[in-house]
């Protein structure tokens, strides 16, 4: 059995991109995804495949903030640069945040303890531009963020989650531990008033194929009062996934961070690092007052 060569390693990788224009995280045949662009980029630098091993999937349009990944190479480059030889050759809309030298037992996917998702609406009538690509424009009804909350309390802890579960996924059940799920309506210290901004944020072991899709999807229900939080919880604990009738749209929703019990990266690189979209108040001598 030949040695190990002196010079292969294990490579970690925090990974930035817009989901915009990607067909999701996993290699496809016909579309672009963030996993062959990277292989792509990682053979075309040392003349052989290399295989990206992802933290977990992420559907067409939806973004990520802090991806994990990993891949195992036979190269005289320091794990540490691989970050910054990357994105030199990579296109703009994804980003290598820090590269590492991990162990060979080490895992993306499989040493991952939770994952982390936020979902952000936008409920402000007048449509933004520079909100548009990472939010769900929804003005259609004001949202009741108290009510989401109360709805989303019962989540946490282990449960059967199918309701929340598309079809077409590999994984033979539907059990998940959620570990926090919170709704918050966001605003700067100048503004008084509500902000239009309303960020859903679930950390849980695992997430199903759709699940925060079709959860926030359920949950805008609650928030606009046609359904009341207890039904809510009444639908996924029956497990009525024929009741869960609308996915959210991909654009809002974004991959936060992975959490690892050992992870080879300083929090500066990976935790937090998709901006909290926020928007101040008109001050009052701009408003428009037609009786005046």
């Amino acid at each position: 059995m030949p040695l190990p060569s002196p010079t292969s390693q294990r490579v970690a990788l925090v990974i930035q991109y817009l989901g915009t224009h990607f067909h999701g995280w996993q290699r496809q045949a016909h579309h672009r995804s963030v996993q062959a662009e990277i292989e792509n980029t990682l053979a075309d630098i040392v003349q052989y495949p290399v295989t990206l091993y992802g933290a977990g999937r992420t559907d067409s349009g939806v973004h990520a903030a802090a991806q994990v990944a990993h891949f195992d190479i036979d190269s005289t480059i320091p794990a540490h640069k691989w970050a910054s030889v990357l994105n030199s050759r990579l296109p703009q809309d994804i980003v290598i945040r820090g590269s590492a030298l991990v162990p060979s037992d080490w895992h993306a996917r499989f040493s991952a303890t939770w994952r982390r998702y936020r979902y952000t609406l936008y409920t402000d009538p007048c449509p933004n531009l520079f909100l548009r690509p990472y939010s769900w424009h929804y003005y259609y009804q004001p949202l009741n963020v108290q009510w989401m909350q109360a709805a989303l309390d019962p989540l946490v802890g282990h449960h059967h989650l199918a309701a929340f579960h598309r079809t077409n996924s590999g994984r033979p059940h539907s059990w998940v531990d959620v570990h926090e799920a919170t709704c918050i309506q966001r605003s700067t210290v100048e503004a008084k008033d509500s902000s239009p901004v309303v960020q859903i944020e679930v950390q849980a072991s695992g997430f199903l194929y759709g699940m925060m899709r079709l959860l926030v999807g359920l949950l805008v229900q609650v928030g606009r009062g046609l359904r009341s939080p207890d039904s809510f919880t009444e639908l996924w604990q029956a497990e009525r996934r024929d009741q869960v009738k609308y996915s959210a749209p991909a654009k809002g929703l974004c991959l936060l961070r992975v959490g690892y019990p050992e992870f080879p990266f300083s929090p500066d690189v990976w935790f937090d690092t998709f901006p909290h979209l926020m928007m101040s108040s008109v001050p009052s001598e701009y408003c428009w007052n037609p009786a005046s």
